[in-house]
């Protein structure tokens, strides 16, 4: 199994101090997160996109393109990328000029997004919402498959045998779906080959069991062959059970409460968030030898390939996150790997 971290740059207000991180030095320690999880030997990080003032990252391409120079083996993704309000040709070039930086580590993962920041941004309008994504994606699939591109659409100039360059070192460069429980775009992912992320950011992760499968099926019903699967989850490890859950609560709860006044959800309390640290629970939260013990009880509901943790959630603290980080690949990794070998070499 795959194992690696994402994040989408938060500058978002520290609870117990009243301090904003400047964007400036949220994202130099962004780059100290991507540098460590290389060195420690996690296999993915993932940049997500906002455009929103409590997240630093607009444009997940640059920073990874900064990342693609400082790392040298781990692999580099969006978070996603919010293909409905982008231009899929800029999208490809700016992968594909990632993936010759980090010679043939990029990645897409292309989504609807869960904010709608961007569409009016970019002047779109959402009763295209769906529509959008549909069109994009099936251009974006287009341009990596070659060359040159002749294509016609509702929200986007056509093309006519345009040539589209630079190509990138992966042939093809990969591209996954993510979403966070839209069954529709489950069995787009399936129907057309690619490898779908999951977000599970609250409840039981049990609960979107019924989509992997989803999944698998359309998939075998287009005649492909088993393609990945990724859980996304809030998550963080510390060198005990009791400092995971002290230090991830204060910034995971401010953010979750903030959302919450946009959505209508009630304040994240203590009691909640102590029940989704539990094992059936979405927060992947403790120490190494429970954080691991969680992604194999997940492992067994969804058989899937990668687990992507979002540890640097709000305000969370720069070291406190380095450190989580640390242990997901020096302590968690070995014990899920091991395990998995154990059961049979297992890696679905």
């Amino acid at each position: 199994m795959e194992l690696g971290v994402y994040t989408f740059g938060d500058v978002s207000r520290d609870p117990r101090t009243g301090t904003t991180i400047s964007p400036e030095r949220r994202l130099a320690n962004l780059l100290e997160e991507i540098e460590l999880a290389d060195q420690v030997g996690l296999d993915v990080f993932g940049i997500g996109e906002h455009h929103r003032p409590d997240y630093a990252i607009s444009a997940p391409s640059t920073v990874l393109a900064a990342a693609a120079v400082r790392t040298s083996r781990i692999r580099l993704t969006s978070a996603v990328t919010v293909l409905s309000s982008e231009d899929p040709v800029r999208v490809f070039q700016q992968y594909a000029t990632v993936d010759l930086l980090s010679h043939g580590r990029a990645e897409i993962m292309a989504g609807r997004g869960s904010f709608i920041e961007s569409f009016p941004l970019f002047g779109y309008d959402l009763e295209d919402y769906d529509e959008l994504f549909a069109e994009k994606l099936d251009l974006l699939l287009r341009l990596r498959d070659a060359p040159r591109v002749t294509w016609s659409g509702r929200h986007r100039a056509a093309l006519a045998d345009q040539p589209v360059f630079p190509r990138p070192v992966q042939d093809p460069l990969p591209v996954w779906v993510a979403v966070g429980g839209n069954p529709q775009s489950v069995v787009r992912a399936g129907a057309l080959g690619l490898p779908l992320a999951l977000a599970i950011i609250g409840g039981e992760p049990a609960r979107f069991a019924p989509l992997a499968q989803l999944h698998r099926r359309a998939a075998a019903q287009y005649g492909h062959g088993p393609l990945p699967v990724s859980i996304n989850s809030h998550g963080f490890v510390a060198d005990t059970s009791q400092a995971a859950a002290d230090s991830f609560y204060a910034t995971y709860a401010e953010v979750m409460t903030q959302l919450g006044r946009e959505r209508g959800w009630a304040p994240m309390t203590r009691a909640q968030f102590d029940g989704l640290t539990g094992l059936p629970g979405a927060l992947v939260v403790g120490s190494p030898e429970q954080v691991a013990e969680k992604i194999l009880f997940q492992h067994e509901v969804f058989g899937h390939q990668r687990f992507l943790m979002q540890s640097s959630l709000g305000a969370a603290p720069h070291q406190e996150v380095l450190r989580s980080i640390e242990l997901l690949g020096t302590k968690v990794a070995p014990i899920v790997r091991a395990e998995l070998a154990a059961r049979g070499g297992e890696t679905a």
